[in-house]
């Protein structure tokens, strides 16, 4: 049964079949209003006449998209290609990223060397350069250029890329933690980050000279529905910073107060959910996946009442904030909502500009709608590098709505995610897709492309034709494949890719873990250091040195599927030239010792709560070096989930409010 689900269609949404039938964008009156009020203009050659707030796996009676239309004929993504597999590159973006492929080494990250270089420059809090480019460049808000206290109300805006805002003040800001390599990033010393002004800046008590806040206004694919506005409801960016070297950083305060897409919240966040996206940004940085950054977690000395679990019980939390760094904030969700406006002036706009500030080799080479199709090549290419990694290292993200994809391809906003314990393709860490399981791990690929095809629909407005969008699209299952195969080589410590075979060895250990119900980060560890040409050692003594990676007992039947695993792949194993001693060293390049496991980060949470903020700067540390043995961290850190985390709020589950 496992076995041969490997093989299934993997579904682009809740089912393959209606996935790309999906209208692009069908408004949910009933969603809008909840969420920010009753859509105005909707009018577009993209948009649908459902009414009644369907699925995008409910579709029926509806006129379907100009790209959904052509690509429901296609082959759709398989699990074959894509369930469970894992191995690294994080390639293909130019002076964004640099490649793993052929060099092993898992620490790389955006623009990092020459970022790292330029701290000779060094800044202080009052030095730092600002380009706000996207303020200067794109059109803005009037009414909130006109009073930004005033306006700064829950509405519709039209016409605008983003409103100017101001942090609101909090009551008592402290410092619980900073990244030294992310403020590198920006030329900042430790000294300057050690200030109080630092924790007041980030906290948003005072902005750095140059600094102009505004809050970004896009939409979005929420859970397979058109929720129409969202926004940055409890964020906002700070600027854009230049470093030394020419790099480009835009910092963004998450949890700093409302916003005009706040809706009916409060633009704050709490300790616990800070915590979690500080701490993740670093590790998936130092993992070596594609990813936004952060520079600071801080106390803000308020309360913030949150209903964790939805269930009518609010109660007051620690308030905290995460000052986030990228590239660029710039998600789908911020040409779709141009385009289901029919505001062709505004999306071409933002193309233009998105495409001169971050896709200047495109920029470059090609102009129009030959742009934007390269555009659209491009995103499927990094988006499908991204998610491969995601797979690589067990991470799961809990909410992959289109107003979450970052056209760089990096992984952003870090919500109810989860790291897999033991490997299951079915889990999801989200609460709120429970049931519906659309953002579990096996469907990540799936769903990335789902979204890349909502993009699609939101450049045809301009590219006025529907057969360059349905060429370019295939170029993510190709990239998807391709990175797939490589790091599922490298995961085995397999010098080259037999796909035949090989595609049938990987599928067998996932059944078998799965069947087990197996660690997967202590498995792939393990399996890199058994003795499979030397020690003489047999596949039953093999299986008993993997055995702390098993959550129960191996029955009768899993113990003679590992058996006859483990003997195939020490003949496979043994076709090659590396010893076990270079196997072991490749293989311990890419599959991680330590990841930022549900548990751990609860636990670091729950310790902060009480004043404790020792464990988050240990877990920072220890999440620095994922790679790496750490012997002194082994009995803390490199455990599988202890059975009192199996159920717990925060380690098995969470909200989108955690």
């Amino acid at each position: 049964m496992i076995a041969s689900r490997v093989r299934l269609v993997l579904a682009l949404c809740c089912s393959v079949c209606t996935a790309s039938l999906a209208p692009a964008f069908a408004p949910s009156p009933a969603l809008a209003v909840s969420r920010c009020g009753p859509a105005a203009g909707t009018s577009s050659p993209l948009l649908d006449d459902n009414k009644g707030g369907l699925s995008a796996c409910a579709t029926s009676g509806t006129r379907p998209s100009p790209v959904g239309t052509i690509l429901s004929g296609r082959r759709g993504i398989t699990t074959k290609s894509f369930l469970g597999r894992t191995a690294p590159t994080l390639a293909r973006g130019g002076s964004i990223r640099k490649s793993l492929r052929g060099g092993g080494q898992h620490l790389t990250g955006l623009r990092a060397t020459a970022s790292a270089a330029s701290s000779a420059m060094q800044a202080t809090l009052a030095t730092l350069k600002f380009d706000n480019s996207f303020i200067r460049d794109l059109p803005g808000d009037p009414l909130s250029a006109e009073d930004k206290v005033k306006n700064n109300r829950p509405r519709q805006v039209e016409g605008a890329a983003y409103s100017l805002v101001l942090p609101t003040a909090v009551a008592d800001p402290k410092l619980l933690a900073y990244s030294k390599e992310a403020a590198a990033l920006i030329d900042l010393p430790e000294e300057e980050c050690k200030k109080q002004q630092f924790a007041d800046i980030l906290a948003g008590n005072e902005l750095f000279p140059g600094s102009e806040p505004m809050a970004m206004c896009y939409g979005g694919h929420q859970f397979g529905n058109w929720a129409g506005q969202l926004g940055d409801g409890r964020a906002m960016s700070l600027g854009e910073v230049v470093n030394a070297a020419g790099d480009r950083w835009e910092l963004q305060l998450k949890g700093a107060g409302p916003t005009p897409y706040s809706r009916t919240a409060d633009g704050r966040a709490v300790l616990r959910s800070s915590v979690r996206e500080f701490l993740c940004s670093e590790a998936m940085f130092h993992l070596g996946v594609p990813t936004t950054r952060a520079l600071s977690l801080v106390l803000t000395g308020d309360e913030v009442v949150r209903d964790m679990f939805y269930d009518g019980n609010p109660a007051p939390e620690p308030g905290a904030v995460v000052c986030r760094m990228a590239p660029s904030f710039i998600r789908f969700g911020c040409f779709e909502l141009p385009a289901s406006r029919g505001d062709e002036k505004l999306l071409t706009k933002y193309l233009d500009y998105t495409l001169q500030r971050d896709f200047p080799q495109i920029a470059a080479k090609f102009e129009g709608k030959e742009a934007y199709v390269e555009m659209l090549k491009e995103m499927c290419r990094t988006t499908a590098t991204m998610v491969a990694h995601w797979m690589r290292v067990g991470y799961v993200h809990g909410v992959m709505n289109t107003d979450n994809m970052s056209v760089l391809g990096l992984t952003i906003d870090y919500g109810p995610y989860g790291w897999v314990d033991n490997y299951d393709p079915e889990w999801t860490p989200n609460t709120t897709d429970g049931m519906r399981g659309r953002y579990k791990f096996g469907n990540q690929p799936g769903v990335a492309f789902w979204n890349l095809v909502r993009f699609a629909n939101a450049l045809f407005p301009v590219v006025k034709d529907v057969e360059p969008l349905q060429n370019a699209l295939p170029e993510f299952e190709r990239a998807m494949k391709e990175e797939m195969a490589d790091m599922n080589r490298q995961k085995l410590g397999l010098a080259k890719w037999n796909e035949e075979g090989d595609e049938e060895l990987w599928a067998g250990l996932c059944a078998a873990m799965e069947r087990q119900e197996t660690d997967m980060t202590i498995l792939f560890r393990l399996l890199g250091g058994l003795p499979v040409k030397s020690g003489g050692k047999d596949e039953g003594e093999m299986l008993e040195m993997l055995r702390d990676a098993f959550y129960k007992p191996l029955s009768e039947a899993n113990d003679a599927e590992w058996r006859s695993w483990l003997t195939k792949y020490a003949k496979r194993v043994k076709e090659e030239a590396p010893s076990d001693e270079e196997r072991k060293a490749a293989m311990n390049k890419v599959n991680p010792k330590y990841v930022l496991r549900n548990f751990i980060s609860q636990t670091a949470i729950d310790a902060a709560a009480d004043g404790d903020f020792s464990l988050v700067e240990e877990v920072l540390e220890v999440m620095r070096t994922p790679y790496d043995e750490q012997p002194e961290f082994e009995d803390k850190y490199f455990v599988k989930r202890p059975e009192w985390a199996r159920k717990k709020a925060g380690c098995s589950a969470l909200s989108c409010s955690s």
